[in-house]
């Protein structure tokens, strides 16, 4: 299984599972078949709880003569070691007992024998047995005897009062005690997250049988050893998942292989939310996500000369959902996939050879071979989103150089910190142009070359013979979205919910955000515009405050993008000053960006928050339509949804339908807030 599975520990169902290596132990071809019978018996009695499915269980492996591969066993302990004696007696052949001493223990011989079914029985076999009674058909576990019998009357809970005789039972040995039983523990995905920690398997219901009605299944098998293998399932599922995990991880080739990430990260990276277990892909696939787009982009800016738009493109096709889903069809990762929950029904009892459906074609149990994968039908965005999730897990596990091998060894043709000369010309006397001194006190950093400064804050419309800023901005814009949702990831997660992760992102990484940390910190006065003086009049007339927090919509909604570029561009200049120093960038953004945003004051994007509300109330989705007034440069968005008979509207204007569909969003939202209230 690996080294990592020597000791691992995981929770299932509120119980906490450890693995943890004991000793090598030797088996017998005789050992391993009387194995197998209690190991797919106790199994057939738990998931399946059918009597023909489990007598048809236990006489295959009472015929079966030769010990066929088995890819586990799971077997009871006693002080560390294996109960021999209770497997080989449990596991016998007690549906076909004709002997009379099948019917007792040696010690017992003829004294205190019960009648059941199949002929007397004595009390230390009844005693922690499994029975079942053909009269309703069910399975109980005997705990116990009670010293009244058939012919004592019975007390109900509604305080009736009957007798064997009234119930319709016609019985030969009246003078037998009382059989106390439980039902069998029911067997459920323990790994679904909402199953209640420490709740205890349901299924045990209390029950007085007499004991002629019972047919005795398996003895003995105590109530810990039921409890503890109706866990089993998921417990196994579990296992072999991250068996799968770790092939993965070979499958990847041998470069991979010296890099530390378990086979639990990479679990978590192939598990969907539609698996609905304690974790999911979304939040690594969150980190992947700013990865992939930071490499893209600093690859581009430094193999390419081209301008920013054509760059944006260029790296929108690199890390677009179809390619990412080309290049994992191509590596064969999609059949790792989790796309759905654990279903116990279709769970293969291992060494059964078939399912409790009866599915003879599942025979590939009796190999050795535990990771068959199968044929599944998924959607090319989950299977991208599996990739970023993948680069997200490598990433946080190992670092940068992890992550970026994976994404190579997927067939991505990039470079990383590749040296990033941009041809600029050389200029001695810059504090002629710019206020050097006022904007690195600002920034907390001292350029090493400040045309790099000048660059950052010069816009495409400024007369002058230098390079603008739309290069950087475009380099910045995938630094700043790394930088940041790195910091998020490493300072909320695992406590935050994949939701949150993604809220405190959109609401620090957007142009908003950043027009109002530029304003706030008086960058708009050093911008090199063509309409520079025009932009600072505007903005000291706006009558707007542009103190508190900058994260979010509310604050920078309205502003100028021009703002917003000044700070991707300026990220992207100290990146390149600093030699690729993303902690550097970090330090001076930060002092922008503060306070940055926390669970605690996040603001949701007002379109995915009304999107939300629409899909948790089964409203239809909201719809948008557009209308731009050229005249005085405003863009109309109107938003409506329809909701218990009711359409409500909400308008939104504002200098870009961006602006003005987020402002439609928030006026629609507030007014299905105060039609639930009412």
């Amino acid at each position: 299984m690996g080294p990592e599975f020597l000791c691992n520990s995981f929770n299932s169902g509120g119980v906490d599972v450890t693995i943890r290596y004991m000793s090598i132990v030797h088996l017998n071809q005789e050992q391993v078949i009387f194995a197998r019978r209690f190991q797919t018996t106790i199994l057939s009695l738990l998931i399946g709880n059918d009597h023909s499915e489990v007598r048809d269980a236990i006489k295959y492996f009472h015929e079966l003569q030769v010990s066929v591969g088995v890819v586990y066993l799971l077997l009871p302990s006693v002080s560390g070691k294996i109960d021999w004696c209770g497997i080989k007696f449990s596991t016998s052949s007690v549906y076909d007992a004709t002997e009379k001493d099948m019917g007792h223990c040696h010690s017992c011989k003829d004294a205190d024998l019960l009648q059941t079914m199949d002929g007397p029985c004595c009390r230390c076999m009844l005693q922690n047995s499994v029975v079942y009674i053909p009269r309703d058909g069910k399975f109980y576990n005997i705990t116990g005897f009670l010293d009244l019998n058939e012919n004592n009357p019975l007390h109900f809970r509604d305080k009736s009062v009957v007798s064997s005789k009234r119930c319709g039972l016609s019985l030969t040995s009246e003078s037998n005690p009382l059989l106390v039983a439980s039902g069998l523990f029911t067997v459920q995905n323990f790994l679904y997250k909402c199953y209640g920690k420490g709740k205890e398997p349901s299924g045990r219901i209390a029950v007085k049988l007499p004991s002629e009605l019972c047919r005795v299944v398996m003895a003995p098998v105590s109530t810990n050893i039921l409890c503890s293998f109706s866990f089993v399932p998921s417990i196994m599922y579990r296992i072999q998942c991250l068996l799968l995990s770790a092939k993965l991880k070979i499958q990847l080739g041998p470069r991979m292989q010296q890099f530390n990430i378990t086979a639990l990260k990479i679990l978590e990276a192939l598990t969907t939310k539609e698996c609905q277990e304690e974790f999911s892909l979304e939040s690594i696939e969150t980190l992947g996500d700013s990865f992939l787009k930071y490499v893209t982009g600093q690859h581009l800016f430094s193999k390419y000369k081209h301008r920013e738009g054509k760059l944006t493109s260029m790296r929108k096709e690199l890390v677009s959902n179809t390619t990412l889903c080309q290049l994992a069809c191509n590596r064969n990762l999609v059949g790792y996939i989790r796309g759905e929950e654990f279903n116990i029904k279709k769970w293969i009892i291992p060494g059964l050879g078939y399912d409790i459906c009866g599915n003879t074609k599942c025979l590939f149990l009796l190999t050795n071979n535990m990771y068959i994968l199968k044929e599944i039908s998924i959607k090319s965005k989950r299977i991208a989103d599996t990739v970023e999730a993948l680069i997200g897990a490598y990433l946080s596990a190992s670092g940068e150089q992890a992550a970026f091998h994976f994404m190579k060894s997927l067939g991505m043709d990039l470079e990383l910190h590749n040296e990033m000369q941009d041809e600029r010309k050389i200029i001695t006397k810059s504090e002629e142009i710019i206020d050097v001194r006022s904007l690195e006190t600002m920034l907390g950093y001292a350029f090493n070359d400040r045309s790099l400064l000048i660059e950052a804050l010069t816009h495409g419309s400024y007369n002058n013979a230098g390079p603008c800023y739309e290069r950087l901005e475009f380099l910045g814009d995938a630094v700043l979205d790394h930088i940041l949702t790195d910091y998020f990831y490493k300072q909320y997660y695992p406590g935050c919910t994949p939701a949150l992760l993604t809220n405190l992102r959109k609401a620090s990484v957007n142009n908003c955000c950043y027009a109002h940390a530029a304003v706030k910190a008086g960058l708009h006065k050093h911008i090199l515009h063509s309409s520079s003086n025009q932009m600072i009049n505007d903005l000291e007339n706006s009558g707007r405050s542009f103190s508190g927090p900058s994260h979010g919509w509310e604050p920078g909604i309205g502003l100028p993008e021009d703002l917003a570029d000044l700070i991707e561009s300026i990220a992207g200049a100290i990146y390149l000053d600093s030699k690729h120093k993303k902690e550097v960038v970090w330090r001076a953004m930060r002092r922008l960006l503060e306070p940055l945003a926390t669970p605690k004051t996040v603001e949701l994007y007002p379109v995915s928050e009304l999107k939300e509300i629409c899909e948790r109330r089964k409203y239809p989705k909201p719809l948008y339509s557009k209308t731009r007034d050229s005249g005085v440069g405003v863009t109309r968005v109107d938003a409506k949804v329809k909701a218990a008979g009711t359409v409500y509207y909400g308008t939104g204007e504002g200098r870009n339908k961006k602006v003005a569909k987020i402002l439609a969003a928030k006026a629609l939202l507030q007014k299905l807030k105060v039609a639930s209230v009412a």
